[in-house]
């Protein structure tokens, strides 16, 4: 494959395509700063707007959020598995029924594989501009975002009107359901009953990955951090590594599935029969499924990368092993 091939499979942080309409409280107070981006599949958008970067099929989804302080992410869920890493900045991820069932505080580069069946949110409390990235189980990411009750509502509040669709009307541009099509239903009481509330001391221990400690036990191999045998142990579709400059190895390997390449921290130089690209902080590539390669650091410093490929594993609720 020619590095003009590939570089079709690599999106630069600096060419990234927000979307500020993609969700329904993109009008919200609080919510409406928000950029979405779809890097890797079809991601779950509500907007017509999206912009896709890969739409090839991974067995998961690629995409991120960048927030400026004190902007917030609505409470939702997914049908699948959502983990986040943090490239930029310090965020607070809340969950629960009001999104007061526990918390927790991110910095650069820890990762969060977030419990399934309950509703999550997160906002920037850094100083800056900050950026997480997001990985969704499954190729169709399971049919779309489930919101708490009250954010369908507030969202109605300021205009938008999710329906049954699963596509956004902003009734401030005298946008209006299609015949045939009913708003997105409240969920039911007794759908809501069901969620769990996990409590903090309930999450952390077994769904949070903090990046120093990642790094030293990466200092001689990979880690897997999402995976049956993983740090996080759960099998949601996909298995994350950690690959530091002291695990990184010349040797070339290859996957039967597609493998995504997301450097946190340094240069680094992927390697190919017939090929090289080099890698930056917020770039993301996609590696051909079994496409021999290796990737190292191409600079001197602190080098960090996580490494996403699919299992084969259905892509569904965490889990419960």
């Amino acid at each position: 494959m020619t590095p003009q091939e590939i570089e079709t499979r690599i999106v630069r942080y600096g060419d990234l395509h927000p979307c500020k309409t993609a969700f329904i409280d993109a009008h919200t107070p609080g919510s409406d700063q928000k950029e979405n981006f779809t890097i890797i599949g079809g991601g779950v958008s509500e907007s017509s707007d999206q912009h896709v970067h890969i739409s090839i099929p991974h067995g998961f989804n690629i995409g991120a959020a960048g927030q400026p302080p004190k902007c917030r992410n609505s409470l939702h869920d997914h049908h699948t598995a959502e983990a986040f890493f943090v490239l930029k900045g310090r965020w607070r991820f809340f969950w629960g029924r009001w999104g007061d069932a526990g918390e927790v505080v991110l910095e650069e580069g820890d990762i969060f594989n977030i419990p399934t069946g309950i509703f999550r949110g997160f906002e920037n409390i850094g100083t800056d501009y900050g950026m997480i990235m997001a990985i969704l189980g499954g190729d169709d990411a399971g049919g779309g975002v489930m919101w708490a009750p009250q954010v369908i509502e507030d969202a109605a509040d300021h205009g938008l009107v999710l329906g049954e669709d699963g596509k956004l009307y902003d009734t401030k541009r005298q946008q209006k359901l299609p015949e045939g099509v009913a708003p997105m239903p409240l969920m039911s009481g007794e759908e809501l009953a069901k969620r769990p509330e996990p409590t903090t001391a309930d999450v952390l221990p077994n769904h949070v990955a903090r990046y120093w400690d990642l790094m030293a036990l990466s200092d001689k191999e990979p880690t897997t951090v999402i995976g049956e045998h993983g740090v996080l142990r759960d099998k949601p579709g996909f298995e994350v590594d950690f690959i530091t400059r002291g695990s990184a190895t010349e040797a070339k390997n290859a996957a039967k599935f597609p493998t995504v390449l997301m450097p946190m921290r340094g240069h680094w130089k992927v390697t190919w029969d017939g090929g090289a690209a080099t890698l930056a902080p917020g770039d993301t590539m996609s590696v051909p499924e079994n496409l021999a390669h290796s990737v190292v650091p191409s600079m001197t410093g602190e080098a960090s990368l996580y490494r996403i490929v699919a299992t084969g594993d259905p892509a569904g609720l965490t889990w419960q092993g």
